[in-house]
């Protein structure tokens, strides 16, 4: 239980990070208009990234699948960012 509970917790804690990321960058025009909102979004994504680490058979697997998704999320992140489709 407790590795799974710190896989929510640290992986997840990334995994929000990079939806809040992805958020804020996304949609059009300056990205300042749209950080208060993902900010306030932040937490609740944490916390379904810590859930959902329990719904995995072992904790190893709750570890690589939120680790990958937060890695891909940061990729897309750089992507954008090299594609100059962010500021």
């Amino acid at each position: 239980m407790w590795p799974r509970a710190f896989a929510g917790i640290i992986a997840g804690f990334l995994l929000a990070a990079a939806v809040t990321g992805l958020v804020t960058w996304l949609p059009p025009g300056p990205w300042q208009r749209a950080l208060v909102p993902s900010l306030i979004t932040f937490i609740p994504l944490w916390m379904l990234a810590a859930l959902w680490a329990f719904s995995f058979r072992s904790a190893l697997r709750a570890w690589l699948v939120l680790a990958a998704s937060a890695a891909a999320g940061f990729a897309v992140l750089g992507l954008l960012r090299l594609a100059g489709a962010v500021q």
